[in-house]
Parts: C-alpha cells; sequence; structure tokens
C-alpha cells in the first residue's frame, strides 16, 4: 500500500502535554533546526581545519572527522527528523515526542560534544557518548513500526543498523581496535546507505509530489525499475564493504546511475521547475544519476579523482535531498501551505551551485583547488544558514491549524 504524503496534516497518537514546548511537539521540529545548524557551522571549520589554521580532535584523522560528522552529525540529525514524522504517518502510532523527544535531542547533542572534547575525556567515552544515539532512535522507531506490522519499513531500521555498524567501525579505528583504513571505509559505506534510503524513498513520494502538484497524469512510478534500481544500490553498498575490485565496483555504480536515470524519466521533473520544492527534489536526484556515474568511471580508469565523484553524491545529491524535504516536511506539517519563503529559492539554488563548484572547479581550475572548496563552502553554508534564519519560527511554533504535532 503507498504509504501516505509526508505532508498530509495528521493528528496521530497522544499530543504532547500542551506545558510542552512546540519544538517537541514533533520530531522534525528540533532535529532540522541542529541539522541546519551544524552544517552551516561544520563546513567552514572544515575549510579552517585543512588550511592549517584550526587543530582538529586528535581522536580522529581530519578528513575522517570531516566525513564522520557530516555523517553521523547532519544527516542523521535529517534522518531522525524525518523518520520520526513519517513513521508517525505511515503507523498511525506516534513515535517520540515532548521529554522522549528532548532526551534524543540531547543524545545526538552528547555526540557531538564528545567528538569536539575528545581530547578531554576519557579513552572510549567519546564512542560510547556518540554510540548511544542510533539505537535509541532505532528503538523509538520500532516500536510503532513493529507495533503496527508495517514490514515494509522494516529497511528502514536495516539501514539504520548499517550506518551504526559503519559508526562503530570508525570508533573502533580510533581506538586502535580496528586496521588502519577501516574508518575511511565505513564511511564510504555510510554514504552508499543514505544514498540507499534517498533511492527508496524519492521513489515512493518524488513522483507523487510533482504529480499532485501539476496534475500531469503521465507522471507515474514504474515499481520494477524502483526496485532494480534499490537492488543495484544495495549490490553497490556491499561491492564498498566487501570490495570486491575496482572493475566490479565501478560497473556497479555505473548500473546504479543508468537505473536511477532511466526511472527518472517518467518522474515529470519537467513540470517542476515553477515549483522550488519540486525542482529541489529532481535536481537532488539528477547529482544522484551524477555521482553515481562519476564513481562508477573513476573506479574503470577515468584520469580524476574519485572524490568528485564522492562530492556530487553528498553536496549535490544528499545536500538537495535534505534541504528539500527540510523545507517541504517543515511546511506541511506545521499547517502551513506548501509555498516557501523567497529566500529559500536562493538557498535551493545556493546548493545546487556549491555542488558544481565543488565537482566542477577542481578539474577546470586544478591551480585554484582552495579557492574553490571556499566558494563552494561558503555557498553551502549561506543554504543551509538561509534555512536556519527562515525556518526557525516555524519549528519553534505551534501548528497554524491547531493540530497536535
Amino acid at each position: 500500500m503507498q504509504p501516505r504524503s509526508l505532508l498530509t496534516p495528521a493528528g496521530l497518537g497522544t499530543p504532547p502535554s500542551p506545558r510542552s514546548a512546540a519544538i517537541f511537539a514533533k520530531g522534525f521540529r528540533p532535529f532540522f533546526l541542529v541539522a541546519a545548524a551544524f552544517a552551516a557551522a561544520m563546513v567552514p571549520v572544515w575549510l579552517l581545519v585543512l588550511n592549517g589554521e584550526l587543530a582538529s580532535s586528535p581522536y580522529l584523522d581530519p578528513s575522517v572527522w570531516h566525513a564522520h560528522e557530516m555523517i553521523f552529525g547532519f544527516v542523521v540529525a535529517v534522518i531522525a527528523g524525518f523518520l520520526l514524522t513519517a513513521v508517525a504517518n505511515w503507523t498511525q502510532r506516534e513515535t517520540l515526542v515532548a521529554r522522549p523527544l528532548a532526551m534524543l535531542v540531547g543524545l545526538w547533542l552528547a555526540g557531538r560534544v564528545g567528538i569536539t572534547l575528545s581530547a578531554l575525556l576519557p579513552r572510549g567515552l567519546p564512542a560510547l557518548l556518540d554510540l548511544a544515539f542510533l539505537p535509541a532512535l532505532m528503538l523509538g522507531l520500532g516500536r510503532p513500526l513493529i507495533a503496527a506490522k508495517n514490514r515494509r519499513n522494516f529497511v528502514m531500521l536495516g539501514i539504520l543498523a548499517g550506518l551504526l555498524l559503519a559508526n562503530l567501525i570508525v570508533h573502533l579505528e580510533a581506538l586502535g581496535l580496528a586496521a588502519p583504513g577501516s574508518a575511511r571505509r565505513a564511511s564510504l559505506v555510510s554514504i552508499d546507505l543514505i544514498l540507499l534510503m534517498i533511492t527508496i524513498i524519492s521513489g515512493r513520494v518524488y513522483p507523487m509530489f510533482t504529480r499532485n502538484a501539476s496534475g500531469a497524469q503521465t507522471i507515474r512510478s514504474l515499481p520494477r525499475l524502483d526496485a532494480a534500481s534499490v537492488v543495484a544500490m544495495a549490490l553497490l553498498a556491499a561491492a564498498t564493504v566487501t570490495q570486491p575490485g575496482r572493475n566490479l565496483t565501478g560497473a556497479l555504480a555505473v548500473v546504479a546511475g543508468l537505473l536511477s536515470a532511466a526511472r527518472a524519466l517518467h518522474w515529470g521533473a519537467i513540470y517542476s521547475r515553477r515549483e522550488p520544492l519540486l525542482w529541489i527534489l529532481h535536481a537532488g536526484h539528477a547529482w544522484l544519476v551524477i555521482g553515481l556515474l562519476l564513481r562508477g568511471a573513476a573506479a574503470l580508469g577515468a584520469r580524476f579523482p574519485d572524490s568528485l565523484a564522492t562530492h556530487a553524491l553528498t553536496v549535490g545529491a544528499i545536500g538537495s535531498a535534505t534541504l528539500g524535504m527540510m523545507a517541504r516536511v517543515s511546511l506541511g506539517h506545521s499547517g502551513r501551505m506548501l509555498v516557501p519563503p523567497a529566500p529559500m529559492k536562493a538557498a535551493f539554488a545556493a546548493v545546487n551551485v556549491a555542488a558544481a563548484v565543488r565537482v566542477v572547479g577542481p578539474l577546470l581550475l586544478p591551480a585554484h583547488y582552495l579557492g574553490s572548496l571556499i566558494i563552494a563552502a561558503a555557498l553551502w553554508s549561506i543554504a543551509f544558514g538561509m534555512f536556519l534564519v527562515v525556518y526557525a519560527p516555524i519549528l519553534s511554533r505551534a501548528r497554524l491549524d491547531g493540530r497536535p504535532g
């Protein structure tokens, strides 16, 4: 059965106490706020570390620290806000609100503090603080999914379990208990798992959103192509884990990219050009295709660094998908019309230009590599900073229609 749109206003379960702050009335509210703030701040901090102007935590290698905090800090916070809200709609059962939600946010913050202050903490404590978040999130999501027998979405718990295992491996290397290089591979696997989740969710909702907005009945999803795309992404993640050889991994990336492109042909992207909340999602999916094809080409011998493919997938695909879904879900679930505030059009453009500069800049102007990084970082921070400024009042106030959530 097709899941209900995340944008359908719904009051589910027992509403929080009237004394509870609106910010903790639904999972998307606090997590989208902290995710946007973290995204806007962390990339400039990374540039300062990269340029030697700021020392990174000695607990993690600087590049691993950057990847870890963007994945398990920023992206996992967005996933938490999204799934806590979506699972309530999918199951018609509440997930976490009020005090339990505040405690979960506290766990996320504890992980960030633990990593930042790792040099001052006892050995192993940063790992414990950071690793506590995903099991707590899985518990909050698993109870309503299992109670409702919503087997279709058990895959989300599986992806979160994979992210937890990858995070554990990062910490094990930091503690000297895993082979050198394990953390880097675990980070790449984490990106694949996040892309797998995006592949699943996009097939369910992007065509529906576009058809509902445009009225074009030719827009549709093709279940076989959707399933093939999901399988291809899952196989690519498995290949990243087992490292069977660059040729096989490259071929899987190309196949996943082509399948993703093929299914999107029927999603009506052309109808989204005047709807910012739609075109940002379609743009993110286009970056997914580009990134997968670049990754395949790099693995098969093309002469450019595979980091360009990685940033097409992270800055472009993940950046656009997270910003677009945060903007859309925040409006729909606060009882507002699906019309983004005017500054968000510039924010959507900024994150896509950031991706283009980060991917194309090093190729066209290799002598100005640091300059392209600074421009891309500035645009990224502007995009998520705009979301923070524009949406903070929306996320911290009660729904306009008076419903709980």
